[in-house]
C-alpha cells in the first residue's frame, strides 16, 4: 500500500539511511548488509560507538531467533516463571535474553551430548531449537562485522557501563519504539501512534511489582491483546540524547512529549532559545 510504502521511506529517513535524493546514504550501505530490520542493523552500527558490539550482536541474534520461550502446560505456570526469573536481569528484557543465551552456551560446553542441551531447556522451560538458532544467527552476524571490517568490542557485560552502551546503541536504532505508563499500572502509552498496550506475559517485568515508566520495546502485536515484546527501562534524558531532532519534532502532541520537551527545555535552556529565533 502506498502508505505503507511512504511509511517505511519516512523510517529510513530517520534512521540516516537515505540521503537528500532519497537514495541509501552511506550509512544505509552499510546497514543493508545485515540481513536485519534497519532499526536492529542501526543498533548494531551504533554498537560500534559505543563499544558493546559482542552484547549487542547476542541480542540481534535472540529477537530475530523464533521466542526462546516456551508456553508452560496447565499447572507448571508459576514454576516456569520461577525458572525464567533466573535469568530476569534489572535493565530489562533485551539483557535477559543476553542471560539466557549465555547461560545456554554454557550449558552446552559443559554438556557432552545434544540430549543434554535438550534436558537443560525441558528444564527451564526454554525452547531448544529456538536457541540454536539464535547461535547460528549470531555466528552469521559475526562473519558480516568480519566481513565489512567492523570492529567487535570485548563482552564486558554486567559492569554499569556497558548496561549503559547497550541502551544507548537500543536507543539509536529503536527511537521509534518507545512507550510511556500513563498511570502506573501497566498501560503503556506508545509515542508514535498513541495505542495503548500492556506488557506482554513472557517479560521479566510481567507480574512484578514495580514496572518501569518509560520502556523501549523491541516489537508490537496487535494479535497478543495489544502486547510489547522485549521490553526494557530507558530514561527520558537518555531518549532525548538520543532522537533526532526532526523526528521528535514531528511527534503527536502527548503529555509524555511535553514531559520529553522539559527535559530538552532543562538539559539545553540556550541552545532551545537559539532554536526557537531561528
Amino acid at each position: 500500500a502506498p502508505e505503507s510504502l511512504m511509511q517505511a521511506l519516512e523510517d529510513l529517513d530517520y534512521l540516516a539511511a537515505l540521503d537528500n535524493d532519497g537514495n541509501l546514504s552511506e550509512f544505509g550501505i552499510i546497514m543493508s548488509e545485515f540481513p536485519l530490520d534497519p532499526q536492529l542493523s542501526k543498533s548494531i552500527l551504533a554498537s560500534c560507538e559505543f563499544e558493546c558490539v559482542d552484547e549487542m550482536l547476542t541480542i540481534a541474534a535472540m529477537v530475530t531467533a523464533p521466542n526462546c520461550f516456551l508456553h508452560a502446560p496447565p499447572g507448571t505456570e508459576e514454576i516456569a516463571l520461577t525458572c525464567w526469573r533466573k535469568f530476569s536481569h534489572p535493565a530489562g528484557d533485551h539483557f535477559t535474553l543476553i542471560n539466557i543465551f549465555n547461560a545456554f552456551k554454557e550449558a552446552s560446553a559443559n554438556s557432552s551430548s545434544q540430549c543434554n542441551d535438550e534436558k537443560w531447556c525441558r528444564d527451564y522451560f526454554l525452547s531448544c531449537s529456538a536457541l540454536r538458532m539464535a547461535e547460528i544467527i549470531r555466528a552469521e552476524l559475526v562473519e558480516i562485522m568480519k566481513r565489512i571490517e567492523l570492529p567487535i568490542s570485548e563482552p564486558d557485560f554486567g559492569s554499569e557501563e556497558n548496561t549503559l552502551s547497550i541502551k544507548k546503541s537500543l536507543l539509536s536504532g529503536y527511537f521509534m519504539h518507545i512507550a510511556r505508563d500513563v498511570d502506573g499500572s501497566g498501560n503503556y502509552l506508545m509515542l508514535t501512534h498513541r495505542q495503548v498496550a500492556q506488557l506482554h506475559p513472557f517479560s521479566s517485568y510481567y507480574n512484578t511489582r514495580k514496572i518501569p515508566e518509560w520502556v523501549l520495546f523491541h516489537e508490537f502485536s496487535v494479535s497478543e491483546d495489544n502486547s510489547i515484546r522485549v521490553v526494557s527501562e530507558i530514561s527520558p534524558d537518555l531518549f532525548v540524547e538520543l532522537v533526532p531532532q526532526y523526528y521528535f519534532s514531528n511527534l503527536p502532541p502527548s503529555e509524555s512529549k511535553d514531559i520529553l520537551q522539559e527535559v530538552i527545555n532543562h538539559l539545553s535552556p540556550v541552545s532551545t532559545t537559539k532554536e526557537e529565533q531561528k
